[in-house]
């Protein structure tokens, strides 16, 4: 049976993430920084990268990561939702370093895990782990020619894995000449998408098939999960803490009958949106065979969780709530937009039916 609960070492973990983040990434900060030209956090990238080592946690030893698993990273996930920080932590330290375990790649592997480069999948952040194979790039000579629309944490990336022909290819992003990053409106402003366009790009083949693809966006659609819960737990703390403190007709309004139940029912789906993110976490981690069902559960139930407590936390705190200068928005646009990141949940449940042999 896998045991969901929290180790000494996941806890310890969480507490050091959390602490550089309310020391870093305070809310005023990403909501100051989202007004910024560098929507991205270099330096508290580099923080949790590199002096914390989460950006190999799942990665071997022998290739100069943790030599943890996919369990640790989900918990970084959660503070990293907590807070919406603006690192590529979802594109470089999960999905990429993902795909290039399973082509076993070693090099680039490693400088990833060391917080050296990043890196990006270059397929449209929506893209599903059962979605066809992209034929919108072609591999030519060794070069990739096409466009990819709406990538997420490619702004940042130094590397860029990109599907193309039936394999996979690495492309240098700081060649400006072959690679061009055109930003696009992202409707969560802390984690940019951009487009990408490569003109006779230099690439490297990192392997041939669909299998490293499948699995980079298969394992982040798992750990996305926790990011989801993270953020839902989130709100319903800061709402608890804001219906303490707010009064109405002489007294709190979480006395309120009507928003306990709420905010119960809230607490429930949050405490199941944890039990199945860290089931599919624990099945990433250890390659178990039912992997594609508990990313599918998690994802079909973590996101509309996610989405309903950010709701839940605009609504309840009234008027202040919809406003710029509260964080309320910041979340709910987080959570809207991982609601359909590698896959909507109506996706997740049609996938599941299937997984399971459910009639059509």
């Amino acid at each position: 049976m896998t045991d969901l609960l929290y180790s000494d070492d996941e806890n310890d973990l969480r507490s050091a993430v959390r602490a550089l983040l309310d020391d870093q990434a305070p809310w005023t900060a990403v909501l100051a920084r989202t007004e910024s030209d560098e929507p991205y956090d270099p330096k508290l990238w580099r923080a949790l990268a590199t002096e914390l080592g989460c950006a190999g946690l799942a990665v071997p030893e022998e290739l100069g990561g943790a030599g943890a698993s996919w369990r640790e990273a989900a918990v970084v996930a959660e503070e990293l939702g907590r807070a919406v920080a603006p690192v590529p932590y979802l594109g470089s330290a999960v999905i990429a370093t993902a795909a290039l375990l399973a082509a076993r790649e070693q090099d680039l592997t490693a400088e990833l895990a060391a917080g050296a480069r990043t890196a990006a999948l270059a397929v449209p952040f929506s893209t599903p782990p059962d979605a066809p194979y992209p034929a919108t790039v072609t591999a030519q000579g060794g070069a990739l020619t096409g466009t990819v629309r709406s990538v997420a944490d490619a702004p940042p990336a130094d590397v860029l894995l990109v599907p193309a022909d039936g394999g996979l290819y690495a492309v240098d992003a700081v060649d400006a000449a072959a690679v061009t990053r055109t930003p696009v409106v992202s409707l969560d402003m802390t984690r940019q998408l951009c487009d990408l366009e490569f003109t006779a790009a230099p690439a490297r083949l990192v392997t041939g098939g669909e299998a490293a693809l499948r699995a980079g966006l298969l394992t982040g659609a798992a750990v996305l999960a926790s990011e989801q819960l993270g953020l839902a737990e989130r709100c319903l703390e800061i709402t608890v803490e804001y219906l303490k403190t707010r009064h109405q007709f002489g007294r709190p309004i979480g006395s309120f009958q009507g928003l306990k139940h709420r905010l119960a029912d809230l607490w429930v789906a949050i405490t199941q949106a944890r039990s199945v993110a860290r089931y599919a976490a624990a099945c990433a981690a250890g390659d178990d065979p039912d992997a594609r069902v508990a990313a599918a559960v998690a994802q079909a139930h973590c996101s509309a969780v996610a989405v309903r407590a950010a709701e839940e936390c605009v609504q309840m705190h009234g008027g202040i709530g919809f406003t710029w200068e509260h964080p309320a928005h910041l979340f709910l646009k987080r959570a809207k937009s991982t609601a359909i990141a590698l896959g909507t949940p109506d996706r997740h449940r049609a996938v599941l039916a299937g997984l399971v042999n459910l009639p059509g």
